[in-house]
C-alpha cells in the first residue's frame, strides 16, 4: 500500500481553496493510513490534525442509518411499513404539485420510502410547520418531525427520488419504537460501543475545539457571494470564516438525524471501519451484522426514482437506505468496487465504505461550499489507487 495519491491530492485540494483537510483509511479492520493538510484555522495558522472537531452535517444520515437498522435487525418494523403506523399525524397526507394544485396522495409514505429519499418530502427547514412550532419553544426531535406532518408532499410516495427531510423523520420513528431520546439512544448504541467518544449531538460544548468553519466567496457584478456547486474552474476568491454553527440545528432539543453530530475524523473513521468490517468494530463490538449491511447497500431505485438520481458525481450509483451504491463500474468512470456505498456532509465530509474489500475511509474538511462534485470522485479514485 502507498498513498502518495491520496497525500498529493489532499495537498492540491488545500492549494486550490479548502482551507485544510484530514483523511483516515481503514483496511480488514485496522488503520493503514491517515493524514493531514493545510489548517483548521487558517488565521491563526493552526495546523489541521485530524482530531479536531467538525460539523459533519449529512454523514450523520449513515449513523442515523445504522442505528434504524439495528431495530430493524430486532424485528421493531419493516420497510414495507406505512409511516403512519409509528406516527399517525402521517395517515392522511396531500400532494401539492407544481402549480400549486392540492390532492390527497394515493399511498401512504413507507419505512423504506424515508430510507429511500422517495417519501415526497421536502428538506426544507424554514417551513411554515416548523415556524409555527417554534412559536411554542418545544422543538423536540419527535415534535418537529409531527408539525413536519402538516407540510403538502411535493410527489406521491414512490413516484420519484428527491434528498430530503426523511432521515430525519426516521430519528422520530425511533424515538416512538424505544421511547428514548435520539441522541441517547445513538450515543448508547453506537458511539459507546465504538469507543467514538468524541462523536455526540449539538457542538455548544465543544465549541472551542473546533475547526473553523469557512465558505469560498467570489466577487459578481461587484457583490461578494458564495461560490456555487459546480463552479470548478472558476479562478480567484477568498476564504470567509462564519462561524462554527450547524446549520442544521434547530435547538437544543433537536437531534438531527439528517445532519446533527459533531465529531472528528479519527473517531468517525471508527464507525466507517466498522460498516467495512461486517458491522463489527476495531474493538470487536458488533453493531450490525453483514447481511444488513448489504441491505442498507442495496439500491432501491428503479424507474423514474432512478432517473431522478441525476447528481453528476453520482453517475453510475444508485441510493440504498440512506447511502449512494455503486451499481455500474462504466458509467461511474471509478476504479471503485460494485457495491462501494457512503456519502457526503455539507462542509465536505466524506464516508466511503467497500465491505468486500473491506476498506473503510473518513475524509473532512469544512467549508460550507464544499465542491463536492470535484473532490469526492477524484478522492476516490485515488484511495483505490492505493491498493
Amino acid at each position: 500500500m502507498d498513498f502518495k495519491n491520496v497525500k498529493e491530492f489532499m495537498s492540491d485540494l488545500v492549494k486550490w481553496r479548502i482551507p485544510g483537510n484530514s483523511i483516515v483509511i481503514y483496511k480488514d479492520g485496522k488503520e493503514v493510513f491517515s493524514h493531514s493538510e493545510g489548517y483548521s484555522s487558517v488565521e491563526k495558522k493552526i495546523r489541521m490534525t485530524g482530531n479536531e472537531y467538525i460539523n459533519i452535517y449529512s454523514c450523520s444520515k449513515p449513523v442515523t442509518v445504522a442505528a434504524l437498522m439495528q431495530l430493524f435487525e430486532k424485528g421493531k418494523f419493516l420497510l414495507s411499513d406505512p409511516l403512519y403506523d409509528f406516527i399517525p399525524e402521517y395517515k392522511d397526507m396531500y400532494v401539492k404539485d407544481e402549480n400549486g394544485n392540492i390532492t390527497k396522495a394515493t399511498k401512504p409514505i413507507t419505512i423504506r420510502d424515508c430510507f429511500a429519499m422517495t417519501s415526497g418530502f421536502s428538506y426544507d427547514l424554514k417551513c411554515n410547520s416548523i415556524k409555527e412550532l417554534e412559536k411554542t419553544g418545544k422543538m423536540t426531535t419527535l415534535n418537529v418531525v409531527k408539525a413536519f406532518a402538516k407540510e403538502p408532499l411535493l410527489f406521491n410516495p414512490g413516484e420519484h427520488w428527491r434528498y430530503s427531510f426523511g432521515i430525519d423523520v426516521l430519528a422520530g420513528v425511533l424515538e416512538v419504537i424505544t421511547g428514548e431520546r435520539f441522541s441517547s439512544y445513538v450515543k448508547k448504541n453506537i458511539f459507546d460501543p465504538l469507543e467514538m467518544s468524541h462523536s455526540l449531538y449539538h457542538n455548544e460544548e465543544v465549541r472551542d475545539k473546533m475547526a473553523e468553519q469557512y465558505m469560498f466567496k467570489i466577487e459578481e457584478e461587484n457583490d461578494i457571494v458564495a461560490l456555487q456547486a459546480g463552479d470548478f474552474s472558476r479562478v480567484g476568491g477568498r476564504l470567509e470564516n462564519i462561524g462554527k454553527a450547524n446549520t442544521t440545528d434547530l435547538g437544543p432539543e433537536f437531534d438531527s438525524g439528517g445532519g446533527g453530530i459533531v465529531s472528528t475524523v479519527s473517531d468517525m473513521g471508527k464507525f466507517v471501519a466498522a460498516l467495512a468490517n461486517g458491522g463489527m468494530g476495531v474493538n470487536g463490538e458488533r453493531i450490525l451484522s453483514r447481511l444488513t449491511i448489504d441491505l442498507i447497500r442495496a439500491n432501491q431505485l428503479s424507474g423514474a426514482p432512478m432517473e431522478d438520481f441525476t447528481w453528476q458525481h453520482f453517475i453510475g450509483y444508485g441510493y440504498g437506505l440512506g447511502v449512494r451504491t455503486m451499481i455500474d463500474k462504466a458509467r461511474s468512470g471509478s476504479n471503485g468496487s460494485v457495491g462501494e456505498f457512503g456519502w457526503g456532509g455539507a462542509a465536505g465530509s466524506t464516508i466511503l465504505v467497500d465491505p468486500d474489500k473491506n476498506l473503510a475511509v473518513f475524509y473532512a474538511h469544512h467549508m460550507l461550499n464544499p465542491q463536492e462534485g470535484y473532490y469526492q470522485p477524484r478522492l476516490r479514485n485515488s484511495v483505490y489507487s492505493c491498493f
